[in-house]
């Protein structure tokens, strides 16, 4: 049975063996990160429960996710296949010949209705409430993770943020008081959770490493433009579906709340936030209530670790003002220690198994897609299509380098689809075989990865594509292609059966 909670989940990695307390005393400045990036590496590690963090009341969680069979006893499911399985249904229903065919369909609908968050009046997440001057972010376990960060920062956060659908008579920002104490009605707001970079400026104040290409940034605009200060909520730990779903490569402006009741099977519960004009997780660990005043400068924000294992660049953030903390009763913290192996790789590798039924709503020929490691799951693209006609494959790059998830990827390698991606070998193989450069290499230039230091521009570069694919006379290639070495059908076949026979069991 999957968990809801984050301490049940707890529970439940331990009865598995998935989990290691470290009863020792452990400091939370760069001794915690190191020991949990140590113990990850590329195999994955336990998770790591921190009981005693020196000068902290509450113990840390890492490596929480870090490894596929975590990720999976998380999501509640035996493969992520199963996950995009159902998502196929959804999206793709075939469509009735009869009315019980009909019929059938029902439940796939009603399912889809249920999806949607709901509301109840209280949560464990509010337990225990701190406001005013009882607000101090500095007394929580948040650790600093590397040698060259200055502030502390917080690495599996869930940002909330709820803005009308239509203009309402929410507070302007001389309102404050109205602001933070008025709920919206739930029909009445749209709603965006992520995982952006967070630091602890100060006691109660955040930093939101939020750029100008992300939907919050159009939030914030959006407030800006009504003279309204935004309301912002930051989830911690809870039902480990939430935060998967909140680290999802969603559409704009898709609530990855119903993302994560849909991986559920039943609704996220939320509440109203204690201070703030926000709707929050019911079961979180610990929820930040703020407020953002669009109208304030930006703040400097010193260089932050990242998931791609180096430093980024020191750059001017969005400051959260924090007026409340709430927490359950004895709570547990999680943290994501950013490292070049680390339990977001996991993310990564079930984020392209289950949401390609998406993206082949947009490219349909492809058959699989996989981010290798080396490329931090983000700069190179190995995709295998069903070739049909000429030129196909620069069809599809060209079609991914429009989509927002594969828009910053800088290489892309298109194989034919008898290539198996997730076998590096093989596609390095055919890329070799099959792709003469000056024939079958395209760039691109466009939006890169923000942190991608290789750039010269920051956010701006170039792509290049490499069709690996077995060419047609029609793409430029007269000669004839030479066939695969393949054994017969009927030769195969007899040797899987007199395998044993021949006294090569356990070979080849």
């Amino acid at each position: 049975m999957p968990a809801d909670h984050l301490t049940d989940f707890i529970d439940l990695l331990a009865d598995n063996g998935e989990l290691v307390r470290v009863s020792a005393p452990v400091d939370g400045d760069l001794e915690l990160a190191a020991i949990t990036a140590r113990v990850a590496g590329p195999s994955g590690g336990p998770a790591l429960l921190f009981e005693r963090v020196a000068g902290a009341k509450f113990p840390v969680v890492t490596n929480l996710l870090g490894s596929e069979r975590r990720l999976l006893l998380g999501l509640g499911v035996q493969s992520f296949e199963e996950i995009a399985d159902r998502i196929t249904a959804v999206i793709q229903p075939s469509l009735p010949h009869s009315w019980l065919d009909a019929l059938q369909l029902v439940p796939k609908f009603v399912e889809v209705a249920n999806w949607p968050p709901q509301i109840q009046a209280r949560g464990l997440a509010q337990q225990v409430v701190l406001m005013g001057s009882d607000v101090d972010l500095q007394s929580l376990p948040f650790p600093r993770c590397w040698p060259n960060e200055t502030l502390r920062a917080i690495t599996a956060g869930q940002v909330i943020v709820e803005w009308p659908a239509v203009d309402s008579s929410a507070a302007a920002l001389g309102d404050a008081d109205q602001l933070l104490n008025e709920s919206p009605a739930p029909a009445s707001i749209r709603r965006n959770v992520s995982r952006p970079a967070l630091q602890v400026a100060d006691r109660n104040r955040l930093l939101v490493h939020w750029t100008r290409r992300d939907p919050q940034w159009q939030i914030l605009e959006e407030y800006r433009q009504r003279g309204m200060a935004m309301p912002v909520a930051v989830a911690l730990g809870g039902d480990p579906r939430v935060l998967f779903a909140a680290s999802a490569p969603l559409p704009p402006f898709v609530d990855p709340f119903v993302l994560a009741g849909f991986l559920r099977q039943k609704p996220v519960a939320l509440v109203p936030g204690r201070q703030a004009s926000i709707h929050v997780p019911a079961d979180a660990e610990f929820i930040l209530e703020g407020v953002i005043d669009p109208q304030a400068p930006l703040e400097q924000a010193p260089a932050l670790a990242l998931e791609s294992g180096v430093y980024g660049a020191p750059e001017e953030a969005v400051v959260m003002k924090v007026t409340a903390i709430t927490h359950r009763a004895n709570p547990v913290l999680p943290a994501i220690i950013p490292a070049r192996a680390c339990e977001l790789d996991w993310f990564a590798r079930a984020f392209e198994i289950i949401f390609l039924p998406l993206v082949r709503l947009a490219v349909p020929e492809i058959v699989a897609i996989h981010r290798p490691e080396a490329g931090a799951f983000r700069h190179i693209g190995l995709i295998s299509i069903r070739k049909a006609y000429p030129y196909q494959a620069r069809k599809v790059m060209n079609a991914l380098w429009g989509l927002d998830r594969f828009s910053t990827m800088k290489f892309l390698i298109v194989v034919d689809d008898d290539v198996d991606v997730r076998h590096e070998t093989e596609v390095v193989r055919a890329l070799a075989a099959n792709c003469f450069p000056s024939r079958d290499t395209i760039f691109s230039d466009g939006p890169a990865d923000l942190h991608d230091h290789a750039t010269t521009i920051r956010g701006v570069g170039s792509r290049l594509g490499f069709d690996a694919t077995r060419k047609q006379a029609d793409e430029g290639h007269p000669r004839g292609w030479p066939e695969e070495l393949v054994q017969q059908p009927v030769i195969r076949d007899r040797l899987q059966k007199r395998w044993k026979e021949y006294g090569l069991d356990g070979f080849g």
